[in-house]
C-alpha cells in the first residue's frame, strides 16, 4: 500500500524514477494480465482485484530475502488460502454476474455429452472447478515459497557450521555455500516476481471462463 500511495500521490507529466517503476508494475498488470486475458472491457473491470492479488503476493514473496523477516508471507498457509479465496469467490461472482440463471448449469454439464455421462462428468467437473481449482492455487504457492525458504535456510546455516562451528580448512566450504546461498536469493526475487504473476493470471483465467459467451 505504501509503494502504491507514493509512488502515485503527486503524479506528474514527465514521470520521476520511483513513480515511473510504480507505473511499470501497474502497466504490466493492465496489459499483459487483465486486458491480454479477459479484453478491455473485462479487464477494466476486473483491473482493480488483479493488481491487488499480483501486488500482494509480490510483496509477500519479496519478504523472504528482507534481512531480519526472512521468511515470506506466502509461505505461511493462511495467506495464499485468502488470496485463493478471493479469488475463488471473485470466479463465482463473475460467472454469475455473466450468467445467473446458467452459470452452475454450463459449468456442470457441458453440451454435446450423451445424458448417461453425466453421472461420471458432473462429480469430476464439481471437484474441478469448485474445489481443486482453489486447493491448487492455494498449495502452488504455498509449496514453492516453503521450498525457497527451506534452501535459503540450508545454505546459510551450512555457512554459519562451516565459518564458527568448525573454522580452519571448513572455512572454503562455507564460502562456497554462502555464493550458493547468494546466488539462491537472486533466483528467490525471480521466483517472487514469477509466482506472483502466475496467481494473478491463473485468477484472470478463472475470470475469463466464468465470463466467457458459452457461460
Amino acid at each position: 500500500m505504501i509503494f502504491l500511495v507514493v509512488g502515485t500521490r503527486r503524479m506528474k507529466i514527465v514521470p520521476g524514477r520511483f513513480q515511473s517503476i510504480v507505473e511499470m508494475g501497474l502497466d504490466f498488470v493492465r496489459v499483459n494480465i487483465a486486458e491480454d486475458i479477459l479484453g478491455r472491457k473485462d479487464g477494466k473491470r476486473f483491473l482493480p482485484i488483479l493488481t491487488t492479488i499480483f501486488f500482494m503476493v509480490l510483496f509477500m514473496n519479496i519478504t523472504g530475502v528482507i534481512p531480519g523477516l526472512n521468511i515470506a508471507g506466502t509461505s505461511v498457509i493462511a495467506v495464499p488460502m485468502l488470496l485463493a479465496i478471493v479469488a475463488y469467490v471473485t470466479f463465482i461472482y463473475a460467472g454469475i454476474k455473466k450468467s445467473p440463471g446458467g452459470f452452475f448449469k454450463n459449468a456442470l454439464l457441458p453440451s454435446g455429452v450423451p445424458w448417461p455421462l453425466y453421472i461420471i462428468i458432473v462429480p469430476l467437473e464439481f471437484l474441478s472447478t469448485f474445489i481443486i481449482r482453489p486447493v491448487t492455487l492455494t498449495l502452488r504457492l504455498l509449496m514453492n515459497m516453503v521450498v525457497g525458504h527451506l534452501m535459503l535456510v540450508l545454505f546459510f546455516s551450512a555457512t554459519q557450521f562451516f565459518v564458527f562451528g568448525l573454522s580452519g580448512g571448513w572455512i572454503a566450504l562455507g564460502a562456497g555455500s554462502l555464493a550458493f546461498g547468494l546466488a539462491f536469493t537472486l533466483f528467490e526475487i525471480f521466483v517472487a516476481f514469477l509466482q506472483a504473476y502466475v496467481f494473478a493470471i491463473l485468477t484472470a483465467v478463472y475470470i475469463q471462463l466464468a465470463v466467457a459467451e458459452e457461460h
